[in-house]
């Protein structure tokens, strides 16, 4: 089989990497805690550049108004921004946000979706919740019909990009319990409506988020994104999608943790020699490569299954997650290792780049989780 990029994959890598590499100040500033120049945690300038070069239309269909939308797309976009340092909202605004209301929106609804591509549109999932953990399906936030609007009482937790979205898509449930796939329904929902208030922060791993609180909010029914009740599906293959994303995000930031270890070790002299030279270095810097090398074929195996089944789905992509959280955690443990005091500075990338490698674990569902589920996919 060949894994090689498409010619037209190759040119929207090729073009990208070499706008991130010109724009490198940028991005980093964006990565940084308590940047005040940098309130909505990225450059907006830089987003609104992304949006010119088409790499957000790379991330949706023809049908949908782009040109790509496939896994492979997906994957060569978001290592190129994992190895850069990148935290636009790519994930959060046009997978999961745009993505949803391509798949469940009407045609007015689906307008939105231009807006994003052309980077004039942010968006933001609010969908986890303080009890949910990793379960897509434990929502407790309820949306109630009276008369002809529907009222939204809940709360969110670690919504990311909520304050620079211009619309927040809310799940809550119309019915059956907490748990159920059934009976969860999707919303857009204004920044600034009545009843909804953030409480911004700024994340370990660059970019921010907030703490959703929503108290009585009275939407029209044509907010409901899709039939009542029946969005768990289509919130599934959004995740499936997203996770598969930050699956080659995480590649790209390994990668980079490991070029930046490989050319210390061979600048850094002790006894009048690179220490790159020495056996037991070069023995764990063997490793890392080989660490490495499995996460890629993960994330291609991950990205082929894309089209294919959710039993599938489920199965190749909680594999992928599961080798990428344990080989991530390694290169970014021995990348600092390696590297000695200096990894673990401010100034020096390498911090930021392990903060990104060990959070991105985090999201979606840990290495645990996602051995779990592909436990309990095996076994079904």
């Amino acid at each position: 089989m060949n894994f090689d990029l498409t010619e037209e994959r190759q040119m929207l890598q090729d073009s990208l990497r070499r706008f991130l590499r010109d724009n490198q100040d940028g991005l980093r500033a964006s990565t940084r805690l308590g940047d005040a120049e940098n309130a909505l945690g990225f450059d907006a300038g830089i987003w609104g550049k992304l949006a010119e070069l088409g790499v957000i239309g790379a991330l949706f269909s023809e049908e949908d108004g782009g040109f790509a939308g496939a896994g492979f797309d997906l994957t060569t976009v978001f290592e190129e921004l994992g190895r850069a340092g990148a935290v636009e909202p790519l994930l959060d605004t046009a997978i999961l946000g745009g993505g949803l209301i391509a798949a469940l929106g009407n045609e007015t609804q689906k307008e939105l979706v231009e807006q994003v591509i052309g980077g004039e549109l942010h968006l933001a999932l609010a969908h986890g919740e303080p009890n949910s953990r990793y379960d897509l399906a434990q929502v407790e936030t309820t949306a109630q019909v009276e008369g002809d609007d529907i009222v939204l009482t809940g709360r969110k937790a670690v919504v990311i990009n909520a304050e620079a979205a211009d619309y927040l898509i809310v799940s809550a449930r119309e019915s059956g319990a907490a748990g159920d796939e059934d009976g969860i329904s999707l919303f857009l929902v204004p920044r600034d409506s009545a009843g909804l208030s953030l409480r911004g922060y700024a994340l370990l791993a660059g970019g921010r988020a907030a703490e959703v609180d929503i108290d009585g909010l009275r939407l029209s029914a044509d907010a409901r994104l899709g039939a009542a009740g029946s969005a768990y599906g289509a919130l599934k293959w959004a995740s499936n999608r997203a996770e598969v994303a930050l699956a080659a995000e995480t590649l790209g930031a390994m990668e980079a943790a490991t070029e930046l270890t490989r050319e210390y070790l061979l600048t850094r002299q002790q006894f009048g020699r690179p220490i790159g030279t020495f056996q037991a270095l070069q023995h764990r810097m063997a490793t890392l490569l080989i660490e490495l090398e499995q996460a890629r074929s993960a994330v291609i195996n991950a990205a082929g299954y894309l089209d294919s089944s959710a039993a599938e789905q489920a199965l190749q992509i909680s594999a992928a997650r599961n080798l990428i959280g344990r080989a991530g955690r390694l290169v970014a443990e021995e990348s600092i290792q390696l590297h000695g005091g200096i990894a673990m500075t401010e100034e020096y990338e390498l911090a930021h780049i392990a903060k990104r490698i060990v959070m991105a674990d985090h999201r979606f569902g840990d290495t645990d989780t996602q051995l779990e589920r592909f436990i309990d996919q095996s076994a079904a």
